[in-house]
């Protein structure tokens, strides 16, 4: 398939791929790496040149953020992987990611914050692609899960309070970004066994209760995983 628009300057080799033009109207051809590409030749060569806008179709505008194999139905995923199913394939720890500002009414990160090199600066890219008022929907291992520090890849081990810095109760550690978000959901799954005797529905219904679970009965009454809903506020 031909390059659309200069994209055939770029020294790479490169193919291009319509991402969903027959199906999502508005959206124009997304150049991805074709899979005959050096290793290293990265996607977000091409972000400094071109940034790609989904057309106004009326519908939700979903990214779904290092899709992997099981990207979100009727998502744009992007990912580093070529064997996956990324519409879009560019290097998560390059910003910016090739989009315009305010291009998503929602951003799914589901397992990745904890494989990124710089979790504020992810935070804020996903802030400046958000629209106003659009959701980030983000799901990462509890610090204390054996699948946080067994995957050799995982570079951050966090809890339910790692992403107050964005929030209004941020501590005192606001200075650290000024991207803003608004905390919807904070959702615990424990292990079975806790489950079981109900401390997930302890930890999750009342936030005095989670703080002192976070204190002091997490290394024994151990998370799982954690899903967290915010609001992009602008």
């Amino acid at each position: 398939m031909d390059c659309y628009g200069s994209c055939a300057t770029v020294p790479c080799r490169v193919s291009c791929h319509s991402a969903g033009t027959s199906s999502k109207p508005g959206v124009r051809p997304i150049p991805i790496l074709g899979r005959n590409a050096q290793p290293y030749q990265k996607v977000n060569t091409l972000a400094s040149q071109y940034r790609f806008h989904l057309g106004h179709t009326g519908s939700v505008r979903i990214l779904d953020v290092g899709c992997g194999i099981n990207k979100f139905p009727g998502s744009i995923g992007i990912d580093n992987n070529l064997a996956s199913k990324a519409d879009v394939i560019c290097d998560l720890d390059h910003w910016p990611y090739p989009f315009r500002d305010s291009s998503f009414d929602e951003i799914r990160v589901i397992h990745v914050i904890e494989h990124v090199s710089n979790v504020i600066k992810t935070m804020e890219e996903f802030h400046r692609l958000g629209r106003p008022g659009a959701r980030i929907v983000l799901a990462t291992p509890h610090y204390t899960d054996f699948s946080s520090f067994c995957d050799p890849t995982h570079k951050w081990h966090l809890n339910t309070f790692s992403f107050r810095y964005f929030g209004k109760n941020d501590a005192g550690f606001g200075y650290y970004s000024p991207r803003k978000f608004r905390e919807i959901v904070v959702r615990v799954k424990l292990l079975a066994l806790w489950r079981y005797f109900g401390f997930e529905l302890l930890v999750n219904r009342w936030l005095r209760f989670r703080k002192f679970w976070e204190h002091y009965l997490c290394f024994v009454v151990r998370g799982k995983v954690m899903e967290f809903e915010f609001e992009v506020i602008k």
